[in-house]
């Protein structure tokens, strides 16, 4: 069962550990940490470089200040926390999928420090993406990804559809609320 989390924003489980650790997963607004967001940037940056980096079509600077302006409309940036160390960041945006701005808000952005990866924190951040868009009034979420797919799958998000995009295959989920 699920109870209110004590972890200070999410309401989560208060169980919630990634295995091997005894410290508390928690997530919280980028807007309410401001001092995060070169780190966040950095993060970004060593993930999608084709796309932050020098020639690409990103804007770092502008997502991230976009991210960390408020939690109370789109776009929302999350940091997830194990005890006070930041180990994973994602967003609540509104455009994600060109091809399809019928559809949003969009978890996007997701990012788990590679040490920490397949313990649980990558869907532990989606939980908390999913309860921000609730609390912002939006009843579902969407996400495309090319790599996350068994994250999404085992997270309980459904199939949308699959379609070509940047010229790769590309699965669009919808979450399970």
């Amino acid at each position: 069962a699920r109870a209110k989390a004590a972890c200070r924003w999410l309401p989560l489980s208060s169980n919630v550990r990634p295995r091997n650790s005894t410290l508390m997963l928690s997530v919280r607004p980028l807007s309410q940490q401001p001092t995060l967001k070169p780190l966040v940037s950095s993060w970004l940056l060593s993930e999608w470089p084709t796309w932050y980096g020098e020639g690409g079509e990103g804007n770092l600077e502008g997502d991230i200040e976009a991210f960390a302006a408020s939690e109370h409309q789109l776009p929302v940036g999350l940091v997830a926390f194990l005890g006070e160390t930041p180990i994973a960041f994602g967003s609540l945006k509104r455009e994600s999928i060109k091809s399809h701005p019928h559809l949003f808000p969009w978890a996007a952005s997701g990012y788990v420090l590679p040490v920490h990866r397949g313990q649980g924190v990558g869907a532990f951040l989606l939980r908390g993406l999913s309860a921000q868009a609730h609390r912002l009034g939006y009843q579902q979420v969407y996400c495309g990804t090319s790599t996350a797919t068994s994250l999404l799958v085992r997270a309980g998000w459904h199939v949308v559809e699959q379609v070509q995009h940047v010229g790769k295959p590309l699965t669009i989920f919808r979450s399970g609320a």
